[in-house]
């Protein structure tokens, strides 16, 4: 993964470099999420609430502002409870922050451009795991949770960006156990499938369970019009029970997602970006007022303006910074959440959907890539919008 800035104040929603005809996605900014794999913009997700299963979480502005979508926190690792605790970020926040902004950000520091599909999503937010890892049994506990809550918060959709530690099959495993019964209960069961595309076959729980849609991702260079869709390195099956996985794929690349305030990415980010729009004459004085934060710019300060520039340069496009608060992220962790997206608008265009129907119509409704095997895409990419069509025509 790739970390990150600071200020949580509005700026310009731009890239901090302007765009080029580089073959190197790096040098440009990412399309948004919506105008890549084509969104229908009359549903935002409204009245739909989700669950996310993840490390920590953070109270970033695009969920919060201008009105706050944050239904209700809990952390199974201290037991406490309450929205309020997710003011003031820790190092674990970074992973479910991501997440759930990708799924339900309303872009309200990138003046509307990075915004979800379903920026009008409810989110229900559940810790399960600390900054170095998340265990098996702790994301079965978090499930359970889920399921013991979905009435008192009205939970359709549960989002899980983590996996287990080890195979196993679905008939004896409690965490698919629990799974299953989250399924049956109602609730549509997301789970990205990891990122071990070198291992094929290797697909843990929750992502093996048969009842789970599970999410593998592509790769389309920031902008489909490239003409440069690919596979991305996620995680396939058959699983340990010989099925499938993943069902569908979506983006799980150069995915537009906020940067972490207060940790040493986000200072370096805001440093880079202050010097990236400063004169020639104003970047020495800079780093002076700004030891420490950098290192390269420290060693490099007696340098000429010109080298430094290089310097400020490629950090930017080597940490794939957008601007002060977005950078680019990868993983199969960011193309579930925005399937949940799209779920919550098929759910708030046909309410009385159930979850085997949900997976039915995204099944139905996605197209295969030409140029990736199907044990990697499953029944191909999601499309939102043939699946929110569906899931209007199939009212009842």
């Amino acid at each position: 993964m790739k970390k990150g800035p600071d200020s949580t104040s509005r700026v310009p929603a731009g890239p901090l470099r302007s765009a080029d005809a580089s073959h190197d996605p790096r040098s440009r900014a990412p399309l948004p999420i919506a105008e890549r794999i084509g969104a229908d913009h009359k549903f935002t997700g409204r009245g739909v609430v989700a669950a996310f299963l993840d490390s920590g979480f953070y109270a970033h502005p695009d969920l919060t502002a201008p009105h706050s979508r944050l239904h209700a926190y809990h952390d199974l690792m201290s037991g406490k409870s309450g929205v309020e605790l997710l003011e003031h970020p820790d190092a674990s926040s970074w992973h479910g922050m991501m997440s759930s902004v990708v799924a339900a950000g309303n872009g309200t520091l990138s003046d509307g451009r990075f915004k979800s599909l379903a920026p009008d999503l409810g989110l229900v937010l559940v810790k399960v795991g600390t900054l170095s890892r998340v265990h098996h049994d702790d994301i079965a506990r978090g499930i359970e949770w889920v399921l013991l809550n979905r009435g008192r918060y009205d939970i359709r959709i549960l989002n899980i960006s983590a996996g287990g530690d080890y195979e196993a099959s679905y008939l004896d495993d409690v965490m698919s156990r629990f799974a299953e019964a989250a399924v049956r209960a109602g609730i549509c069961v997301v789970a990205a499938v990891g990122n071990r595309g070198d291992r094929p076959g290797y697909v843990v729980p929750p992502a093996s369970v048969p009842a789970v849609i599970t999410v593998g991702g592509l790769d389309d260079a920031g902008n489909p019009h490239f003409g440069r869709v690919t596979g991305y390195r996620s995680s396939f099956g058959p699983t340990i029970d010989g099925l499938q996985k993943p069902e569908i794929i979506t983006l799980a690349d150069w995915i537009p997602a906020p940067i972490l305030p207060g940790t040493p990415t986000a200072k370096q980010v805001s440093l880079l970006a202050k010097l990236h729009r400063a004169s020639d004459e104003e970047i020495p004085k800079i780093l002076e007022k700004y030891p420490g934060i950098y290192a390269p710019l420290d060693e490099a300060k007696n340098q000429p303006v010109y080298l430094l520039k290089q310097i400020i340069d490629g950090a930017l496009r080597d940490e794939l910074v957008i601007n002060e608060h977005y950078k680019m992220v990868d993983g199969s962790s960011f193309a579930a959440p925005i399937v949940t997206s799209v779920i919550a608008q098929m759910l708030e265009a046909n309410p009385s959907l159930a979850p085997r129907e949900v997976k039915r119509i995204l099944i139905r409704t996605a197209r295969r890539l030409p140029n990736l095997e199907i044990d990697r895409q499953g029944w191909g990419a999601v499309n939102p919008k043939a699946a929110v069509e569906a899931a209007l025509a199939s009212r009842r």
